[in-house]
């Protein structure tokens, strides 16, 4: 047997490193074995999914020196690798679910759907559907569906008993029926869930090897049963443990910097993070701390993975990256520096915001210097001359970090439009609302334009300097809730509560 495994991000956001954590280890797996490693883009959330948030995929990866065999950008035997492209084929399979019983169209309502498992949940029941519309007669099926009623297809599900699946790290695994629901395998869209696209599309693709987190253990179940209706061999699953935040929750923006483009911003080389990654979940035999992935694939098993839950370590991560900085000899060491942060790519983007502003070039260190390098650590003092009291620069950093949390187009007019709403919102002058702000962001009361150093910094970047703000003003769990509270407030007072 081929040994073929895969990643399929959806284009939704910032490349996240735990995408390319999973992408690592089915890449490094699928060489270990002389096989191939497949990239397809699960975009059939249209309202979210991006050609920029693909493209930013495809770079970050090929950044960090994942190569794929197959793929949107390369093609291959089994396209296409969208799935938007692809949604003719999974209305036929789930067609031919319904003609072989094993699938169900279902009118529910959104709020009968609600009611019932507000209703479950009072009970004390685990929610799930009740299979209202399995039991509906032909002639009442026939009615709504010729009356173009909104209807989703569904899938069948056993009563009772368990589903017994194998993980190739975890051993056998038991789930009971009683606790899968019967999930919605195509959207009243036409589009797939998940649940149908990844079984429709592994098999076609003939993924050999499901490498996926750990998170998708309790998903299986519909996975297994979806493979047996169709009749089709399922494939080797196996669930790796996820990135962890040193309090070992699950690794999230929110509490820790998640985007590969922000360790490209700061300065980690990608032969350093990749190797980090690595070592997450998996450990040379020798314990070898420094290697590549072609170094892993040579000495690579399944069985060596590690199901601890991996903490992803910003002090580790940039110890590893002097171990390979001190390792180069000077001539790279300044062409990495160069291509880092000194081409012209950067610099031309930096002109703007300080041509009109430079006597003699020495000038430049002291104006750019939290732009291009760190910016300076931060304490409570430092925003004691802004004027404002403590608890509304606190307002101020916590409703923009969540604002721009969800910003998809990152420009200065968007930002300013943010800024002036929140300001408006506050009752506060524009120029007063921005003065934590200019503290956060650059460490200094005054500094270069605030919106055009957002720009130039990025999301990344931007984001993680005002949690960082935040922290520094510090937030009791209870003002916590509170800030989480005016937040929707404000958004309501938009007309586009979150």
């Amino acid at each position: 047997m081929t040994v073929r495994t895969r990643i399929a991000p959806s284009p939704t956001g910032d490349p996240h490193v735990g995408t390319a954590y999973m992408a690592l280890f089915n890449a490094v797996y699928a060489r270990s074995q002389g096989g191939q490693f497949i990239l397809r883009i699960e975009d059939t959330d249209a309202a979210r999914s991006t050609a920029e948030s693909e493209q930013m995929i495809l770079d970050s990866l090929r950044w960090l020196n994942i190569e794929w065999d197959e793929g949107p950008d390369c093609g291959g035997p089994h396209g296409p690798y969208r799935q938007s492209a692809r949604k003719h084929i999974y209305q036929e399979h789930a067609l031919k679910l319904i003609e072989d019983q094993h699938a169900f169209y279902c009118f529910c309502s959104p709020e009968r759907l609600d009611q019932m498992r507000e209703a479950q949940r009072a009970a004390g029941e685990n929610p799930r559907y009740d299979g209202l519309c399995m039991h509906l007669s032909e002639s009442e099926l026939r009615s709504r569906l010729n009356a173009g009623e909104p209807h989703v297809v569904r899938m069948k599900v056993p009563e009772h008993g368990e589903c017994q699946f194998h993980d190739e790290l975890r051993g056998e695994i038991e789930i009971p029926w009683s606790q899968v629901d019967m999930q919605v395998l195509l959207k009243n869209d036409g589009f797939p869930t998940y649940h149908l696209a990844v079984v429709v599309d592994d098999h076609l693709m003939e993924i050999s090897h499901i490498l996926r987190g750990e998170e998708w253990i309790n998903s299986t179940p519909k996975h297994v049963l979806l493979y047996e209706y169709f009749g089709w061999q399922a494939p080797v699953f196996c669930h790796l443990p996820l990135l962890r935040n040193p309090d070992k929750s699950k690794l999230s923006k929110r509490k820790h910097p998640t985007s590969i483009n922000y360790y490209r911003q700061i300065g980690i080389l990608p032969e350093a993070l990749i190797n980090y990654l690595g070592m997450m979940g998996w450990s040379m035999p020798d314990e070898q701390e420094i290697f590549s992935p072609a170094q892993m694939a040579e000495r690579f098993e399944l069985k060596g993975i590690h199901l601890g839950g991996p903490v992803f370590d910003l002090e580790k991560l940039s110890w590893l990256n002097g171990q390979y900085l001190r390792g180069m000899d000077p001539e790279e060491f300044m062409d990495r520096i160069v291509e880092w942060g000194l081409n012209r790519d950067n610099l031309r983007r930096l002109v703007p915001l300080i041509q009109q502003r430079t006597e003699k070039f020495s000038d430049l260190v002291g104006q750019v210097d939290y732009l291009v390098g760190a910016r300076p650590v931060l304490s409570a003092e430092d925003f004691a001359d802004t004027g404002l009291e403590h608890e509304v620069q606190v307002q101020i950093v916590d409703h923009l970090s969540r604002e721009l949390d969800a910003l998809r187009d990152w420009q200065r007019d968007e930002l300013f439009e943010i800024c002036r709403s929140l300001a408006e919102w506050h009752q506060l002058k524009i120029r007063d609302y921005l003065k934590p702000l200019f503290v956060a962001l650059s460490g200094r009361a005054v500094s270069l334009p605030l919106f055009d150093s957002m720009v130039f910094l990025g999301p990344d970047l931007t984001r993680m300097r005002l949690r960082e703000a935040l922290a520094v003003l510090g937030v009791s769990k209870k003002q916590a809730k509170r800030l989480e509270k005016q937040h929707r407030e404000f958004r309501a007072s938009l007309g586009s509560p979150q």
